[in-house]
């Protein structure tokens, strides 16, 4: 059994997925490592890219249809021995979803894996990401959008009172970035499993196209008894939104559809009509804003691009 396997999944980043194949060597350090890229239909030559410059990478998955992030990490997680029936003897120890836009530095996944190793009531965990300009990608760390806490999000009052517990709790801006802590979920840029907590889980659900996917795994995971944990100790650079950037639209409505997707599945059922009106129609406003304005930055990209 190996010590750890990544699955990165690609699509349409073939500068970025060059770099993050680049840094993973060096942080594996004496950790064995099985790497599989699957690739999401891509038109830049990504998949030629990763034979010709990284030829240790044994495992490319091309998949002939872009179908989202959830459908090709379990396309990449059955192959590592996540399959139904497989002998758990065939599998990794840990399971690491990976984003292209990742670059990790020297000895990060072993050190990771170490934490791991002297934690093992942790079923999931992420270390801290940051962006470009060295500022903390606030989604590395997060708590469950409950009504509650999605409300004091997007009507802005944890922006205001970044410090407060309770409002706040979104994105957990009242908590040191560099201190430990339990959390509700780390994000899917970076999440390391344990095979344990991932076979007794299941796989990511596919009715997420994109988004809302590493917070209902982790959801399922603390349901069954398992802790979910951010160790900034470990500091990854995370580009963020270099696939999304392709598409922004569509990655747009998949953003607020895996908002309905979310509450439909885990809260729907215990909230009041009232609450569940609102969510609805506040999704909807949010999509419709998101898309207008979307629109007109593309607008204007294009008049100042002919002028």
């Amino acid at each position: 059994m190996i010590d750890l396997a990544i699955i990165i999944v690609n699509y349409n980043t073939r500068q970025e997925l060059d770099a993050c194949l680049r840094s993973l060597p060096e942080s594996a350090g004496a950790i064995s490592c099985r790497v599989v890229v699957v690739d999401n239909d891509s038109s830049d030559g990504s998949a030629e890219m990763v034979h010709t410059a990284h030829p240790w990478v044994k495992d490319i998955i091309v998949n002939p249809t872009n179908g989202g992030y959830a459908y090709a990490n379990n396309i990449g997680l059955r192959a590592c021995g996540m399959a139904e029936g497989q002998a758990e003897d065939a599998s990794a120890r840990y399971y690491l979803l990976l984003n292209p836009d990742t670059v990790l530095p020297p000895n990060a996944l072993q050190q990771m894996v170490a934490i791991m190793d002297a934690a093992p009531d942790v079923g999931a965990a992420g270390p801290k990401l940051v962006r470009q300009d060295g500022s903390l990608d606030k989604a590395c760390r997060r708590s469950f959008p409950s009504p509650a806490v999605s409300f004091y999000h997007f009507s802005g009052l944890g922006k205001l009172f970044p410090h407060s517990h309770v409002l706040a709790s979104y994105n957990l801006t009242y908590l040191d970035p560099d201190q430990e802590a339990e959390v509700d979920s780390v994000v899917g840029a970076f999440m390391l499993l344990r095979g344990t907590a991932l076979r007794q889980v299941g796989l990511l659900d596919e009715s997420f196209f994109m988004y809302g996917e590493d917070l209902d795994l982790c959801f399922r995971i603390k349901q069954l008894g398992w802790r979910v944990m951010y160790y900034p100790q470990v500091t990854v650079l995370h580009i963020k939104g270099a696939a999304s950037r392709k598409s922004s639209s569509r990655a747009t409505l998949a953003f607020y559809d895996a908002m309905h997707i979310f509450h439909n599945k885990h809260y729907r059922q215990t909230s009041p009509l009232v609450v569940n009106v609102l969510v609805d129609a506040g999704i909807s406003a949010l999509r419709a804003k998101a898309l207008l304005q979307g629109r007109l930055h593309s607008s204007g990209r294009k008049r100042l691009a002919s002028a």
